[in-house]
């Protein structure tokens, strides 16, 4: 998957967001290895220490497990991925429901087009 990093908001949460889009996806399935720090941060074109700081934030929340010898990989605990899945999609939905407010849209109106352009989404 290819990195895009804007410039109007932090780098880090940047990458974060992606490394949980790539988990959730299943680039990044439980338990597999996370390449090196240096890999990521050049593959991803960014310094390794922004890199650095964007894997310990995702091991604070639990979704990284640092091995001392072996390195980083994503925690097998499908239940904290499934977790940290749906609170990404309720702030998605957040975001976007304010947004919809903000444009004079009521919660009937709102799941209304959502329903009807529903059909349109194709996987």
């Amino acid at each position: 998957m290819p990195w895009s990093l804007k410039s109007d908001r932090p780098i880090y949460t940047q990458l974060i967001e992606q490394i949980e889009l790539m988990i959730f996806s299943g680039d990044y399935p439980p338990g597999s290895k996370l390449p090196s720090v240096r890999d990521m941060a050049s593959e991803a074109a960014v310094n390794p220490n922004t890199m650095q700081r964007a894997l310990v934030k995702m091991e604070e929340d639990g979704l990284i497990i640092t091995h001392r010898t072996s390195g980083r990989s994503i925690t097998e605990d499908e239940d904290m991925i499934k977790n940290a899945r749906i609170k990404v999609a309720q702030e998605q939905i957040s975001e976007f429901m304010e947004k919809m407010q903000k444009l004079g849209f009521d919660k009937k109106e709102v799941l209304s087009i959502i329903t009807s352009m529903s059909g349109e989404v194709k996987k």
